[in-house]
């Protein structure tokens, strides 16, 4: 029995791709209808980038002048975050005098004036720290309203498919190199705006959730002492846990036999979907979508992109999801017993996820 689930799992994989997906991600010339929009991507949940739907905004001539930014928000104090190797909100060795465990880790967060957190994107030799201007809290209309008028306040094509609402939250994303994000999905419909550098996205839809082996891992947070120039890594008090994805996509050549050894269906399972969205063009990332982040900076140092998240619609989609993570796989790490876990179990834990994700989650 459990052998036909996972052949059936596995045939959902590729027909999916087959019948809705296609084997790349669908790239458009211009901004869609409202109609178009909500019709061919947003109802299948089907991803895009859309190319010539953003060339007016100022954004695009003004933000990569570093000195514009700098100037314009000079008087700013933004969030920063910090980490050693660039990689926040990912999964780390936490070292303890009784054994070695994996952890949640999220980065440390300072507020400081915008200038100066810039150099720090920039130079991130100089204090062997990876520094990245962003914040999941609709930090652009918070923290950086002063450049309100060199883009869009949201997407109107993309608003009035998605029922006329304005976006939940805005944000922006300064980062260099270094800045990459681990596998993980959001429960919103994101409108991802590049302006300046590249972005290079790994992308797996909602039926693929099998393969991320997900499991609960001990929150834990960095903090960094500027005296010493030190990294601590410690586990939150009181405990709690974050559902994540097991899988890093890129292990290093010593450690990718025992990756692939580890997490087959991954590595051995349909090509993640990869797409670059370069300056000036918009990725439409469907809700629920796994996606892994890494970034290219321009001629300055900077990758630069803005965010719009909208809320999804709980609908029938939402419904297919829960119902297929309630499936027990052999090879998905699970924290129930798959005999003893309901549909209404799952909706519960997904529930808690959900709310984890709205701290937890980065999107590059």
């Amino acid at each position: 029995m459990l052998k036909e689930g996972e052949r059936l799992l596995e045939g959902l994989w590729g027909e999916v791709r087959e019948l809705s997906l296609g084997n790349r991600i669908q790239r458009l010339d211009s901004a869609p209808t409202p109609l178009q929009f909500l019709r061919d991507f947003v109802s299948p949940n089907k991803p895009c980038i859309i190319s010539n739907a953003i060339s007016h905004w100022p954004a695009l001539t003004r933000w990569p002048s570093l000195s514009y930014l700098s100037s314009t928000l000079s008087n700013s104090i933004v969030s920063l975050h910090l980490t050693p190797d660039g990689r926040a909100d990912s999964l780390v060795p936490l070292e303890n005098p009784k054994k070695e465990e994996i952890c949640f880790a999220s980065a440390h967060v300072e507020r400081v004036p915008f200038p100066c957190a810039l150099d720090l994107v920039l130079n991130p030799e100089r204090k062997n720290l990876v520094a990245y201007l962003q914040q999941q809290n609709d930090c652009f209309r918070e923290e950086y309203s002063a450049l309100a008028s060199d883009c869009d306040a949201h997407i109107p094509w993309a608003t009035e498919a998605l029922g006329g609402y304005l976006p939940e939250a805005v944000n922006l994303w300064i980062g260099n190199h270094l800045s990459e994000t681990s596998f993980h999905k959001d429960h919103y419909e994101n409108l991802y705006a590049v302006v300046s550098g590249e972005k290079q996205f790994l992308l797996l839809p909602p039926t693929d959730m099998h393969r991320m082996y997900i499991q609960d891992f001990p929150a834990a947070q960095y903090s960094y002492s500027s005296d010493g120039g030190e990294f601590r890594l410690e586990l939150e008090k009181p405990l709690r846990y974050v559902p994540w994805c097991s899988v890093n996509p890129y292990p290093s050549p010593e450690t990718k036999e025992i990756e692939m050894s580890k997490f087959p269906l991954y590595f051995n399972g349909p090509t993640p979907f990869h797409c670059t969205v370069k300056a000036g063009e918009i990725l439409y990332l469907p809700s629920m979508w796994f996606h892994h982040v890494r970034q290219s900076p321009d001629d300055n140092g900077c990758a630069i992109a803005i965010n719009y998240w909208y809320d999804m619609q709980f609908d029938i989609k939402y419904a297919y999801f829960n119902f297929l993570q309630s499936i027990h796989h052999g090879s998905r790490l699970m924290n129930c017993d798959a005999s003893k876990c309901t549909l209404s179990d799952e909706l519960c834990i997904d529930a808690s996820e959900w709310e984890a994700n709205q701290e937890d989650t980065k999107d590059g």
